[in-house]
């Protein structure tokens, strides 16, 4: 399954991602798809401490989300920029007006399981 298959799903969704301590432990949060682009995951950086922390520490990243029965498990590896063009791009979102967009999270998507 590519990312194509499932990007009008995943976009403007929100979904549990979860990066990896460097105690090796989960950290999940809830965070909302900007945008697919290509075979990258793009994601506002808004409130996101912790997660950029462990991003920095091991880039391991897994996304989960749901639509009705169905089920989607997304694992990739994440960069994140504070500044540059993905910066750019997120901050001159509309739905990003009003909110800090402290950088962009960017995952190449590397496997996509089918849930359920």
């Amino acid at each position: 399954m590519k990312i194509e298959d499932i990007k009008e799903i995943i976009e403007n969704k929100i979904v549990a991602l979860s990066s990896v301590t460097p105690d090796n432990k989960p950290h999940s949060i809830a965070v909302e798809i900007n945008e697919v682009i290509d075979n990258k995951i793009i994601i506002t950086d808004n409130q996101m401490k912790k997660t950029v922390e462990n991003i920095k520490n091991n880039p391991n990243i897994s996304l989960v989300f749901w639509q009705g029965e169905e089920g989607w498990r997304i694992s990739g590896t994440a960069t994140y920029h504070s500044s540059g063009k993905w910066l750019d791009y997120v901050k001159s979102l509309k739905e990003n007006q009003g909110f800090p967009a402290k950088g962009a999270l960017v995952i190449k998507v590397e496997e996509i399981t089918k849930l359920g």
